[in-house]
């Protein structure tokens, strides 16, 4: 497999999809607009939005927990590309728990909603978020159809939470505090 995988890298262009499928990793074919192709697409533009959001300063702590998901996405990926693969571990949920509450106990108890926004790296942790929850409703649709690894189901759940809370703490890194949600502010 390592070798056929190198082989297929060493040639990007192959012409196999332009009928309009693609190939997953078990070697089958599939149309290019299936379920299991758009949640790889989703995963794929999540760990690509993380890729961006990872070019702007941040803490240390909150970069490598940041790489640590792209890696896990890319795993992720992986195993949606691999029918009946379960890659992802109760051990990656469990270390997005364990991050979303290191991050969490710093920043200040909510009592307002908040808008996307504040700093640059803030706000792209939101947009990140917010292809997250596509990701999600892609996998769990993908779901209804065929199995999807619970860990992986909830990995992409909680994921969503941390990266909240994470443009949050990047607010704070950068000096700013959350864009609050003002009720009424445009007379409804």
């Amino acid at each position: 497999m390592n070798e056929r995988a190198g082989n297929r890298l060493s040639k990007i262009v192959t012409r196999t999809g332009d009928a309009g499928t693609t190939g997953l990793g078990d070697g089958s074919r599939t149309p290019k607009d299936s379920l299991r192709i758009d949640a790889i697409g989703e995963v794929d533009e999540l760990n690509s939005s993380l890729g961006v959001l990872l070019c702007e300063e941040m803490p240390d702590t909150i970069r490598q927990t940041l790489l640590d998901v792209q890696n896990d996405l890319f795993d992720l990926g992986g195993e949606l590309c691999l029918p009946g693969m379960e890659v992802l571990k109760d051990i990656q949920v469990n270390r997005l728990e364990d991050a979303a509450e290191t991050f969490n106990a710093d920043l200040p108890m909510l009592k307002e909603f908040i808008l996307p926004g504040g700093t640059r790296a803030a706000a792209l942790a939101h947009v990140s978020r917010t292809i997250c929850r596509r990701a999600e409703r892609s996998i769990v649709h993908l779901h209804h159809s065929e199995p999807v690894s619970p860990a992986a189901c909830r990995y992409i759940n909680r994921l969503s939470d941390l990266l909240f809370i994470l443009g949050r703490a990047l607010n704070r890194a950068g000096g700013r505090g959350d864009v609050l949600w003002q009720k009424g502010k445009n007379g409804l």
